[in-house]
């Protein structure tokens, strides 16, 4: 996402570049396609011509562009090198020609590793276990290069899992939905017993927003769900919410590498920016599960 307008002020216009792979969708931006100060841009964030033109019309960045299913990164790792490291390194550069003001790095809490108790904080250092997670950490240290060598403004977030409409079905909890819907199996890896935090991606959004516009310069912020759960109990928890039961999960052989707990510490976002998640988790699971049963058009189209 690339905003027209200075910090603390409303954007003269927003631009979305996209390439629109597999996972990305016009629909996805319906509601926003017809507003006079928005504009959609299909081209690839690896194009430096396309990048530096665009980059002249604007004042800040929102970088989100990734290549980020772990399982994809496993089978063929070249995407998530070309597009998450040598396509980052293109807007840097662009950055720095066109003086940009601030560009905000969306990373991942995966970037740290597992953790098998307690929580990662911004000073852990990074240990990234499967191709994906090694992709964005190279990004993140390429963009605080940017900081420190040309000056750039630049600050980093690392989330928590996202869930909310709108999500590609290859992701867990759209995958359980859709299968359980398509009279299919859920795959469990492993055990199940496997830990992450959610977060709902309308918080994030809220929490990219604080940082964007009253963050600070050469800093990493994580944003942290405050949901911890297993894989297990989370699809036990779709399943109930779709009036189904167990003997719908096939235990699968584990993935490799497969990190047994992601968990961060929140505080710093909280105590400088003010920010904790409003939206409850099982309100939000619930309401999750109801638009893609709402919505069978949109997914099946892509399963």
């Amino acid at each position: 996402m690339l905003l027209g307008g200075h910090l603390g002020e409303i954007p003269k216009r927003v631009y979305v570049l996209d390439s629109l792979t597999y996972a990305g969708s016009l629909e996805n931006l319906s509601s926003s396609l017809d507003n006079k100060n928005f504009e959609f841009v299909n081209g690839d964030i690896r194009n430096p011509k396309l990048v530096n033109d665009l980059f002249s019309e604007i004042d800040l960045v929102v970088h989100f562009a990734a290549e980020s299913h772990v399982d994809r990164s496993i089978s063929d790792s070249s995407n998530f090198i070309s597009t998450n490291v040598l396509g980052t390194h293109v807007l840097l550069e662009a950055s720095v020609r066109e003086n940009i003001a601030t560009f905000l790095h969306v990373s991942t809490d995966e970037v740290y590793g597992s953790i098998d108790e307690g929580f990662w904080d911004e000073n852990q250092p990074l240990q990234p276990n499967s191709p994906y997670a090694a992709s964005k950490a190279a990004s993140d240290l390429i963009v605080r290069s940017f900081g420190k060598t040309h000056g750039l403004d630049v600050r980093i977030s690392r989330c928590s899992n996202n869930y909310g409409p709108f999500q590609y079905p290859e992701k867990l909890i759209p995958l359980v939905i859709t299968n359980l819907m398509s009279d299919k199996k859920i795959p469990v890896y492993g055990d199940g017993m496997n830990k992450r935090e959610w977060i709902h991606c309308e918080d994030h959004s809220r929490a990219i927003h604080k940082i964007l516009l009253g963050g600070t310069p050469q800093n990493v912020y994580n944003i942290a769900g405050q949901i911890e759960i297993s894989n297990l109990s989370l699809v036990k928890m779709i399943l109930g919410i779709m009036g189904k039961n167990a003997h719908e999960i096939e235990f699968v052989r584990d993935r490799k590498g497969h990190d047994f707990r992601y968990a961060l510490d929140g505080g710093k976002l909280q105590d400088t920016l003010n920010f904790t998640p409003k939206i409850d988790f099982e309100i939000g699971l619930r309401e999750t599960v109801n638009w893609y049963v709402d919505n069978q058009n949109w997914w099946k189209s892509r399963v």
